[in-house]
């Protein structure tokens, strides 16, 4: 009973999660478009560039592929998945991100890879937390690079140190349990075996999985293409928004598209809003006035990035789903009936069964 109340309670609190973060999404909206006429959309139509679209658009999509190779090399030393299928089900998962809110979409994320790629919960939760991890190891390189080109703004540059201070921390806690594995499985298996046997039996498996997921870190080849594919889907976003700049007239230099990726990927570490619908907007537009953008000019421009970031993911994503015949609404509930801990924590560990991609 105590389950089934937990369990309304937590699907109510997403719901009303979702409904503010919808109302956030509007407010913001609302600000950044509350000057934009329709004057000012056909005078930016006559002298964009729109054949600078086309590498933009195309850089969108090698972003993609690059990150769905980057967990397939991930998942490498467990399991050898095919490179075409994983695409488009790594896009459905990212498609799961954007329309689930908060957390929800992780774990629908989580839920989908594990059941098309055949994995344990376990082991695709390590796959992307080590993710998260090269990520922040990469974005912080660019922040170094970019601190060299201009003066980083003061209330991101607070943001950048607590990056570094976790990413940091995260790394060092995940070697020091990959080097201490047998140590902490001694620990324990006298601390807990005879007192809690079937928390400790639960506890086992988890880890067993969860190592596995994390060994990556033991290989320098495995590690250093990690990294590398990290890098180059940030480049690929890069390109994005410098073919963008090209498009819209912009005469801005490089650094300043470095410099807007950035920022927009700090303020949207926390998903507030359903697509990061406004927030997304805000974060561009706001670092474009400072390099003296027209509003007008901004809003659009943060508007067509937004919605070059989400062609790609859309139209693989659909994709994938109907030669798949699962629908978002599937996932999303089991998505939002699902206690992560609870379900990594009965996960068993046998190794992954046979290839479904």
């Amino acid at each position: 009973m105590a389950g089934l109340i937990f369990g309304f309670e937590m699907r109510t609190f997403y719901k009303r999660k979702e409904f503010y973060g919808t109302i956030i999404a509007v407010i913001l909206l609302a600000f950044c478009f509350k000057d934009i006429s329709l004057s000012d959309i056909n005078e930016l139509s006559h002298r964009a560039n729109f054949y600078y679209l086309i590498p933009a658009l195309l850089m969108e999509f090698i972003l993609i592929i690059f990150k769905a190779v980057r967990w397939k090399t991930i998942v490498e030393k467990t399991k050898k998945l095919r490179i075409l299928p994983v695409i488009p089900l790594y896009s459905a998962g990212q498609v799961i991100n954007i329309v689930m809110p908060a957390l929800t979409g992780q774990v629908g994320r989580l839920l989908l890879f594990s059941k098309k790629a055949g994995l344990t919960k376990t082991y695709v939760f390590s796959t992307i937390l080590l993710e998260v991890l090269f990520d922040a190891i990469s974005l912080l390189a660019l922040i170094f690079m970019l601190s060299m080109a201009f003066v980083f703004p003061a209330q991101y540059r607070s943001v950048s140190y607590i990056i570094a201070i976790v990413t940091v921390g995260v790394f060092a806690i995940l070697y020091l349990i990959l080097h201490f594995k047998d140590q902490l499985g001694g620990l324990s298996r006298k601390s807990l075996r005879d007192r809690w046997p079937g928390f400790y039996i639960t506890l086992r498996k988890f880890a067993r999985s969860f190592y596995r997921g994390i060994d990556l870190l033991r290989s320098t080849q495995y590690f250093s293409r990690t990294l590398l594919y990290s890098f180059a889907s940030w480049l690929a976003h890069i390109l994005v928004v410098y073919f963008l700049f090209k498009s819209f007239g912009f005469e801005l230099p490089f650094a300043t598209a470095i410099m807007i990726m950035v920022i927009n990927t700090i303020a949207l570490m926390v998903p507030i809003t359903p697509g990061n619908a406004g927030t997304f907007e805000w974060a561009v537009v706001a670092p474009l006035l400072a390099f003296k953008i027209a509003k007008a000019d901004a809003v659009l421009y943060a508007l067509a990035l937004h919605i070059l970031d989400l062609i790609p993911i859309f139209v693989m994503g659909i994709f994938f789903f109907r030669t798949q015949r699962m629908t978002l609404k599937e996932i999303k509930e089991e998505g939002e009936k699902e206690e992560v801990m609870e379900e990594v924590g009965e996960e068993m560990v046998a190794e992954p069964g046979k290839d479904r991609l």
